[in-house]
């Protein structure tokens, strides 16, 4: 609030100072937000889209795949701590971002604004295919790390339904865009990409990412489906 001076020049009273840019939790707390999209959740989404890619060599190697990843030193404490944990705190506070901002998507068209609903809407879906996916394939029915034998069957048979083998495709690319473009707006707010043409160029990088890990894992959904593998019988051994 102004008030006046006796020479007559208004003057403001003391208030707040105004919160700079690397100030205050918010900043802490997107910027982990940001680096957790990309370590060590963008890193298990490289690492489970090439052990899904595995299964295009059949259900053995599948198995074995499934059975390497669990026979790993301490492998539940790595899953909470560098898988479940940071699932949980990247897509709730995505959420919590998305009901604070707003896009003027209906008024104001442009591409930045498309790309920010994009960004939201498929960090929606893929947080809750990610939820129904991990409680299905690791917690619910045959428990794969104690039975890695049964993985391709299981996974096969979830895609048996059509419906499910398009939310898995829907899910898919969802998964892709979002942490394709996550990667160019990682580095432009991390200041590796500073000024236009670097993100511009940085942005044909981020394009070519997405397409391949969704080429990766078309291929590997195509391995449960297709004809090569169909009703393939469980291996013997565990």
């Amino acid at each position: 609030m102004a008030t006046v001076h006796p020479s007559g020049a208004p003057q403001l009273r003391p208030g707040i100072e105004p919160l700079r840019a690397a100030q205050g939790s918010s900043y802490i707390w997107r910027k982990l937000h940001s680096l957790l999209g990309i370590v060590p959740i963008g890193a298990f989404l490289l690492e489970h889209l090439l052990s899904n890619f595995e299964a295009l060599k059949g259900p053995a190697a599948y198995a074995a795949q499934v059975r390497f990843l669990n026979s790993l030193p301490m492998v539940r404490v790595l899953e909470w701590v560098f898988i479940f944990l940071p699932l949980l705190y990247h897509g709730l506070y995505g959420l919590y971002i998305w009901l604070r901002g707003k896009s003027n998507i209906v008024y104001y068209p442009w591409a930045g604004n498309w790309l920010y609903t994009s960004q939201r809407y498929t960090g929606l879906i893929a947080i809750a295919f990610i939820f129904q996916h991990v409680l299905r394939q690791r917690f619910l029915g045959v428990s794969l790390p104690e039975n890695p034998g049964f993985a391709f069957h299981k996974v096969q048979m979830e895609l048996a339904n059509p419906w499910m083998a398009a939310v898995y495709i829907i899910a898919l690319l969802a998964v892709c865009w979002h942490f394709s473009y996550g990667v160019w707006l990682f580095a432009a707010k991390w200041g590796i990409t500073p000024g236009e043409k670097a993100r511009q160029r940085f942005g044909y990088f981020c394009i070519a990412l997405g397409l391949g890990l969704a080429v990766l894992g078309l291929a590997g959904v195509w391995a449960f489906v297709g004809p090569w593998y169909a009703n393939a019988p469980i291996p013997s051994f565990h």
